[in-house]
């Protein structure tokens, strides 16, 4: 899917913050075929992005606060990045960093959902986010991870509207757009050491291969590749900086029918 507009309440756009990034770069450029082109501007302070056949899919930053884990995250868009990041505290959620601009692009902040789980709100302007969605090489899904559900889901409903289907996995849609899950991860065995956090998926042809390779590359495979009749194959791995992703390979028409 090329999208040519942010849709409002849906996730358009994923940074990494990284203490790398060249490093990253390259990582993600040998798996994905990405191209990371750094702003030469010093107030853009080194914000560098990834784009596949000149369309943008990611970016990826300097770590810029003391403790700042290196990690992806997820961008929502906004009509009011203000009155969200108001309504956002005012359910609950905590302004970490409030509202500012970024030259004519657009107007961000960053928030953390009641159980913890840190994201960033995007008011586009001149920037709407991702050029392509759910292809390969591009991110594909976004997938809450809270030990708290219940609350979680009654926050991000009030913040930004969604439908959440009452599945044991449920299902996150923005309008008629559905883009994401929730992970229980009281009953899913997750390390207690692991924060609330918000996955982000990359679309491949070969999630095994792809696993594969960026385990060559460096990166430490977390969950081996997998398989979910129906729905297609799964990998979760640690870059070589330290940010988690998942791969996804979506279920092929041939191994459905049989």
């Amino acid at each position: 899917m090329k999208p040519t507009e942010a849709a409002i309440g849906a996730p358009c756009w994923a940074e990494l913050g990284t203490a790398d990034v060249p490093k990253s770069g390259e990582f993600y450029t040998a798996l994905f075929g990405w191209t990371v082109t750094t702003d030469p501007r010093a107030e853009a302070g080194g914000y560098t992005m990834a784009t596949l056949e000149e369309v943008p899919v990611a970016a990826m930053s300097p770590l810029y606060a003391p403790g700042q884990p290196v990690a992806w995250t997820v961008s929502f868009a906004v009509l009011d990045a203000d009155a969200t990041a108001a309504r956002a505290a005012e359910e609950g959620g905590e302004v970490l960093m409030a509202p500012m601009d970024v030259f004519d692009n657009g107007r961000f902040a960053v928030l953390r959902d009641p159980t913890g789980a840190m994201f960033t709100i995007w008011q586009p302007r001149s920037f709407h986010g991702f050029g392509l969605w759910d292809e390969p090489g591009a991110p594909c899904w976004a997938e809450l991870a809270t030990r708290d559900v219940p609350a979680a889901n009654a926050f991000y409903q009030a913040l930004f509207g969604w439908s959440i289907s009452d599945d044991a996995y449920a299902h996150l849609s923005a309008g008629d757009r559905q883009f994401g899950g929730v992970q229980d991860m009281s009953s899913s065995g997750v390390p207690d050491a692991v924060p609330p956090h918000w996955l982000l998926y990359f679309r491949t042809d070969n999630a095994a291969a792809a696993a594969e390779q960026a385990a060559e590359l460096g990166a430490r495979t977390l969950t081996q590749t997998f398989h979910l009749p129906g729905t297609g194959y799964f990998a979760t791995l640690r870059d070589p900086q330290g940010a988690v992703f998942a791969l996804y390979e979506a279920e092929r028409e041939d191994a459905t029918a049989a």
